[in-house]
């Protein structure tokens, strides 16, 4: 095992380099059927999509999984009884699910939900100030999404008249904003884009800097640490979970005050990371590689894991012992 900067541990082989309730349903009205919801599902295994700007699949599945794997056994049952049957109780084969469809016609009004734009150099977030899509429609980012579904989620249970809220939609999207907002570069400079128009190559290969963080650093550390297999990563970061490097923080992860989630306080760290490590000493044109990856790569695996431990205290919070006898029955 090998310890990069004291924060992530890695494997390491022989023959390896040491190193308020918003209402988005109005907007929405795919809500209201779960028969339509599984119907999109089945289609997304037959046709291709839009390239994605979020935390590569492989991240997503990671801070999905890691969710799962914490859920209390209450809120383990209904998250199990929200799955489509064919995914076979595995939330994260559909945690990727929002980028696949939010450049459909009928989910375009989540484009916005996947970030949040900030000043440029302010290195701060406040929700008044920045949580907005691009015409100035407010709520409109991922910390009000979060807000949003985990709001919705809390009327499961009510009976089977509550057709409001298509809760497995609302779990899978919660579950994949909770892994976009933990992306440093999901709350960068609205200039930029998030480092989207910040050209440069990673490696030999050309790429930007808001791709650097959604995937070239996860790809590049499987490929060089994990003979490109998910499990072996997960494993380590499980590890560090568990008994190691993290044990220790888990508490002051998941402080939350009276809220059931604090997407603004996650927020809140992804924009001074940004800051700090995404944009600091990277200019547009350039070439990133060892460097580079050697000292952010243990911030992307802390982000991935901060979300899945803090998407399963949000989903044991919202899924109570009583919610999961109503599942149950």
């Amino acid at each position: 095992m090998l310890c990069l900067q004291d924060q992530v541990v890695v494997r390491k082989e022989v023959t390896r380099r040491d190193h308020s309730i918003l209402k988005f349903e109005d907007m929405a009205p795919a809500f209201r059927s779960t028969t339509r919801l599984i119907l999109v599902f089945g289609v997304l295994v037959l046709c291709s999509v839009s390239p994605v700007q979020s935390w590569s699949k492989e991240g997503h599945i990671l801070t999905c999984r890691i969710a799962q794997s914490l859920l209390e056994a209450g809120p383990a049952h209904v998250v199990e009884n929200l799955l489509p049957d064919y995914v076979k109780g595995d939330l994260s084969a559909l945690c990727v699910w929002p980028d696949q469809i939010r450049h459909w016609y009928k989910y375009r009004w989540t484009s916005s939900l996947h970030y949040i734009d900030t000043p440029d150099q302010a290195c701060s977030y406040q929700y008044s100030r920045d949580c907005h899509d691009q015409h100035g429609l407010k709520d409109m980012c991922v910390d009000g999404a979060i807000q949003n579904f985990t709001s919705q989620l809390q009327h499961y249970g009510e009976g089977t008249s509550d057709r409001r809220y298509n809760m497995t939609e609302a779990l899978l999207f919660l579950s994949h904003f909770m892994g976009d907002i933990h992306q440093p570069m999901h709350v960068g400079f609205t200039s930029d884009e998030g480092g989207n128009t910040i050209d440069l190559r990673w490696y030999k290969h050309k790429s930007n800097l808001h791709h650097v963080w959604d995937r070239e650093i996860i790809l590049t550390a499987l490929k060089e640490y994990y003979d490109k297999d998910v499990d072996l990563l997960q494993e380590d970061l499980e590890k560090n979970i568990t008994n190691g490097l993290w044990q220790d923080d888990l508490s002051s992860w998941t402080e939350c005050n009276d809220l059931i989630a604090c997407s603004h306080k996650y927020a809140s760290e992804s924009i001074q990371l940004a800051c700090k490590w995404g944009y600091e000493g990277v200019k547009s044109g350039e070439t990133l590689s060892e460097e580079y990856f050697n000292t952010r790569m243990p911030i992307v695996m802390k982000r991935i894991v901060q979300g899945g431990v803090r998407l399963a205290m949000i989903l044991n919070r919202i899924f109570s012992d009583t919610h999961a006898d109503v599942a149950a029955t």
